[in-house]
């Protein structure tokens, strides 16, 4: 075997669909789109969704919940991400810091999942039900 006789394998390439180029390659005069009608002219295509003037499916279904405005600016954080924390007291600005929450959001609530074993104290976050008895068993507190 040579570089200079390399050859993809038989079958595994096709050639580019050459359209309007004679009776012969049997893809001339039409080129494949038939006689007449809207998807035969050149441009004639209709938009995504359209059904031919029918009442399309977006708008016959009920319209369904809502978009949060608030979504970006909250975020949620594990009680086993706060185990791997270096400090002793938990704010925003370290949970920002570490990477847990991202750099727009105002306030963050810690959800029991993983565990926790260290003393920790939360200032200025909220914390479920689950949490807060986990933090208080571990000999932390909120704040």
């Amino acid at each position: 075997m040579q570089l200079n006789n390399l050859k993809p394998a038989a079958g595994s390439k096709h050639a580019k669909r050459r359209v309007g180029r004679g009776i012969g390659s049997g893809l001339g005069k039409t080129a494949g789109r038939g006689h007449k009608g809207q998807k035969s002219r050149s441009g004639g295509f209709h938009k995504v969704g359209f059904e031919g003037g029918q009442m399309p499916l977006h708008r016959r279904l009920p319209k369904r919940g809502f978009t949060s405005l608030t979504k970006e600016f909250t975020a949620e954080v594990r009680l086993g991400d706060l185990a791997g924390l270096p400090v002793a007291e938990i704010d925003l600005l370290t949970l920002k810091q570490a990477g847990l929450v991202g750099e727009l959001v105002r306030s963050a609530k810690v959800i029991l999942s993983g565990a926790i074993d260290k003393k920790v104290t939360l200032k200025g976050l909220g914390a479920t039900a689950g949490a807060k008895a986990a933090i208080e068993a571990a000999g932390g507190s909120l704040a």
